[in-house]
């Protein structure tokens, strides 16, 4: 059974069982901060977060933040266009903490960053004040002795595990030299071998053949607990079922469950950005509002992609980015589409969404020179996760593996087709149970397609 097909019978059983299975909202469950990682947004916490309000904690004790400028600087200490220094950062997680503190009235949060948002949330703690404000600090994937650990090779980098940043962050404390700051509990996930960032050759740096001197033991830490997931990639040491379950137990010492718990109303909102430009590092992401875009949404058939009726949704953007609210049926498959002056016209395409999130936030793209060649352009992306073969099943249009998803250690999210045939056609993609159909819209009237996967 496909997932679309699981979702939909789940939410039918939902307004029966829904009172007796779920457990109640709490509010004594400290709140938690969500910190992204390199280049990404709040939005890939969304199924961490609706696991845990399955489990109880009450949604507005849930706070993933957006970073503006999400990618860091080359070297930290100098000034770089569209980019972020670990000060910048850790300054802006520290408003965010405060905020949450305020709304909820707690004294501590809970800290879960993946990659780079664990290095926000360690500098935090040791040198923001985050020793008085944090009870938990939990590290997905964070690269804690670096991605690379070469004195040589730019050491102003926030991932040189031989640079001044790290170095200082590792330094012993306390009578057993622990690398974790004292009074906070801190836990880290990490792969076995399949995390690109966690790999003892430089093959994944553009150094093949390079010792990095960081193994895949990098993102342990001495005084944290230090948890092993065998087989999961870079992002899924944060947002797959297997982290949530670790970081649900360490954080509320009971075991939780996994499993996601339709709502019978389901209300998203979230917010539209686009890309930065005019910089010498090309398109960077970036979470600013994409102020004066048009974003609407469309009921498709799950079969086909097309789409059933009218927009039913449509809104402009406006300073705070927000698109929405808009009530969206939870068995139901959605096509958002974006337009914005110096934009293609992207088009989302989306599986259904079983809960309410306000982070569903959505990117507009460009056309790339390369790609104009194209029919249409077709994008399978994975924001929770990397393809990893043999382990996944995938297909896109068809072919499986797509192409320019390689074998072993996971370290592509997206898969691109360029549609050579016919425009307007459907194109189906699949990703371990996980359906997405989606349209071949023509690339000759400057439109990209994503099919956007929540697994």
């Amino acid at each position: 059974m496909t997932l679309t097909r699981r979702l939909a019978l789940g939410s039918l059983l939902a307004a029966a069982l829904l009172g007796a299975c779920a457990t109640p909202p709490s509010t004594v469950h400290p709140p938690i901060v969500f910190v992204h990682g390199n280049g990404d947004t709040a939005a890939l916490w969304t199924t961490t977060m609706w696991r845990f309000e399955s489990n109880g904690w009450a949604r507005e004790r849930l706070h993933a933040i957006d970073l503006a400028y999400p990618e860091a600087r080359d070297d930290d200490g100098k000034l770089q266009e569209g980019r972020s220094s670990t000060t910048d950062h850790m300054r802006f997680l520290a408003a965010e903490v405060e905020k949450v503190r305020k709304a909820t009235g707690a004294e501590k949060v809970v800290l879960f960053g993946n990659s780079r948002g664990g290095n926000a949330i360690r500098n935090y703690v040791a040198n923001g004040g985050g020793v008085n404000t944090v009870s938990h600090a939990i590290l997905g994937g964070t690269p804690n002795h670096g991605v690379w650990a070469i004195k040589e090779l730019n050491p102003g980098n926030e991932f040189n595990g031989a640079g001044p940043f790290l170095v200082a962050l590792n330094s012993p404390k306390g009578p057993s030299g622990d690398e974790v700051t004292p009074g906070v509990k801190w836990m880290t996930i990490r792969s076995d071998s399949n995390d690109l960032y966690a790999q003892p050759d430089g093959v994944f740096i553009g150094a093949k053949g390079q010792p990095t001197n960081v193994s895949f033991e990098g993102p342990a830490l001495k005084g944290a607990t230090n948890v092993v997931l065998p087989g999961i990639d870079h992002r899924e040491t944060s947002y797959h079922p297997s982290a949530f379950a670790k970081a649900y137990e360490f954080i509320a010492g009971k075991p939780a469950t996994t499993a996601i718990t339709p709502e019978t109303t389901v209300v998203l909102d979230g917010k539209v950005s686009g890309l930065g430009v005019n910089n010498t590092q090309g398109n960077l992401a970036n979470n600013l509002p994409l102020v004066g875009a048009t974003l609407e949404v469309y009921r498709t058939s799950p079969a086909t992609g097309d789409r059933v009726g009218e927009a039913l949704h449509r809104k402009t953007i406006g300073a705070d980015g927000m698109w929405g609210p808009f009530t969206a049926d939870g068995t139901a498959t959605y096509e958002f589409v974006i337009t914005a002056p110096g934009y293609a016209t992207t088009h989302i395409y989306r599986s259904p969404f079983p809960r309410s999130s306000n982070v569903v936030n959505l990117r507009a793209r460009r056309l790339v020179d390369a790609d104009k060649d194209a029919k249409s352009v077709v994008t399978l992306a994975r924001p929770r996760g990397y393809f990893t073969l043999p382990r996944d099943r995938i297909s896109l249009d068809g072919v499986s593996p797509p192409p320019g998803v390689p074998s072993g250690v996971g370290s592509v999210a997206s898969a691109k087709l360029k549609v050579a045939d016919n425009t307007g056609r459907a194109v189906p993609a699949e990703f371990n149970g996980e359906r997405i159909v989606g349209r071949a819209w023509p690339a000759a009237e400057n439109r990209v397609v994503f099919l956007e996967l929540h697994h």
